[in-house]
């Protein structure tokens, strides 16, 4: 559960985060051509005051990409 870092109410999460006007979601790649995803980027919310906040599910990735350097 995550909560609001403005006001502490419960946010909503799991939500998906769309490019306007188009059918394709937000990802996070490293640097450089021909890079894979890092992570699907999702987003919760907060029903009282509207804070967006957005986070990556699955860290292992990062984990892998920090463990090479």
């Amino acid at each position: 559960m995550r909560k609001c870092l403005r006001c502490e109410t419960e946010m909503v999460e799991d939500l998906t985060v769309m490019v306007t006007n188009g059918g394709y979601g937000v990802d996070v790649r490293q640097k450089g051509m021909f890079k894979g995803s890092l992570g699907k980027i999702k987003c919760a919310v907060c029903p009282q005051c509207g804070y967006t906040e957005t986070y990556i599910d699955d860290t292992e990735n990062i984990k892998r990409l920090i463990e090479k350097n």
